[in-house]
């Protein structure tokens, strides 16, 4: 069964453009090289929502669970937590559309 990762985070202040740096030369590329698919992106401009919504496609449950135990990702959270504060993680069942 294929399953989304949720994210969602907001944007530290003063650290726009670093963030945005970050995630195009460092965040997306490394998703993908392991092996998971980049899917949904929403910026919040108005509301009490999270400033940033991220959907992360991954094949099967037992390979997110890997992805999400290993070294690149926790060294790669770690470098997202130099930008974003309020990160928050789910899993759920892939579905088509937005996902919450």
């Amino acid at each position: 069964m294929a399953v989304k990762l949720l994210m969602t985070w907001d944007i530290l202040p003063a650290k726009e453009q670093e963030y945005f740096e970050f995630m195009v030369r460092e965040f997306i590329p490394s998703i993908e090289k392991l092996g998971l698919e980049p899917s949904d992106a929403w910026f919040t401009v108005y509301g009490d929502q999270p400033q940033i919504m991220a959907a992360i496609r991954s094949s099967t449950l037992s390979r997110l669970q890997q992805v999400l135990n290993s070294a690149d990702w926790q060294r790669l959270t770690e470098q997202l937590l130099d930008y974003v504060e309020e990160l928050k993680l789910k899993v759920v069942e892939d579905r088509p559309g937005f996902q919450l």
